[in-house]
């Protein structure tokens, strides 16, 4: 008899082990668990990772699908879109998106993330494309430190909550000219530089003739002070001249003494540089002084 319990208990153990296995529903941190129940879901695990994220199912009536909640990313394929300017680019993304509703996401697409890649493609390339055809390409290049993307994720809006999807973000990693366009986007850009410094140059060299012009009119006021001044000047050194001369002459031994030491400084000057001989003529006035 105790052969035959032995017997029975074994299966009896096995059988529950595979029960209990079967009913228990372990939810790691990171995904949720859709709790199915021929074939309508009943409910939704969760694991925030405050528990332990264990529960029970009813074994071999319901069943359970794991759906990640992490942070995922879609790296979406180039598209052509065209500014309002009617310029055309090439716009290369990325987007971050989460599962934020398990239930809304098996219903509208099977629970498959490929379906949900194809769906939040779709949506972000029509977004992008309403985006860019309303701005200018110079606009459209300007907006890449953030704003472009703020753009998106606004015009975006809340399109894919219906699939229980949340995009956190909209990310342009390239957004260039089409290959075609380049050589003469790049032609014009450096025409316009190249008019911008002839602007510069032009400005400068106006400048510096409003430069010169003011210099060279205070060049010549200052030389006409000078002038005036040193005209000035000669003219009261002539009247000081003069003043002395008349006061040397004003009798007639004054004038015949000025006369007399004006003839010795004229020897001295005839007998400089070692010359000891002068020839005078007898009617001269310099030898006058010998007679």
């Amino acid at each position: 008899m105790k052969i035959k319990k032995r017997i029975l208990i074994i299966p009896c153990m096995i059988v529950a082990v595979i029960l209990i296995f079967s009913a228990a529903v372990i939810t790691k941190p990171g995904e949720y668990r859709v709790i199915k129940q021929f074939g309508k879901i009943v409910r939704v695990e969760e694991n925030d990772g405050s528990t332990y994220g264990f529960s029970w199912k009813i074994p071999f009536i319901q069943t359970e699908n794991v759906i990640s909640s992490k942070m995922q990313i879609s790296d979406l394929p180039a598209s052509d879109v065209m500014t309002s300017d009617k310029k055309s680019m090439i716009s290369d993304c990325f987007v971050l998106w989460r599962i934020e509703d398990p239930v809304k996401f098996i219903q509208k697409l099977s629970g498959s993330e490929q379906n949900a890649e194809s769906r939040i493609s779709s949506n972000v390339y029509n977004a992008l494309k309403n985006v860019i055809s309303s701005l200018t390409q110079e606009e459209v290049i300007s907006g890449r430190d953030g704003e472009l993307a703020n753009l998106l994720t606004e015009k975006l809006g809340t399109n894919l909550e219906s699939y229980g999807i949340k995009v956190e973000k909209i990310e342009t990693k390239m957004l260039d000219l089409p290959d075609e366009n380049k050589d003469a986007v790049y032609n014009r850009m450096i025409s316009e530089r190249n008019n911008i410094a002839a602007s510069y140059t032009a400005q400068g060299e106006q400048q510096a003739q409003e430069i010169k012009n003011d210099t060279n009119e205070k060049v010549t006021v200052l030389l006409a002070q000078a002038k005036k001044e040193a005209d000035t000047t000669i003219a009261e050194g002539e009247a000081e001249y003069m003043r002395i001369l008349s006061k040397a002459y004003n009798s007639e031994s004054k004038a015949d003494f000025y006369g007399f030491v004006r003839q010795l400084d004229a020897i001295k000057a005839t007998l400089a540089n070692g010359n000891n001989t002068i020839v005078l003529d007898k009617n001269s006035p310099i030898a006058e002084i010998f007679y």
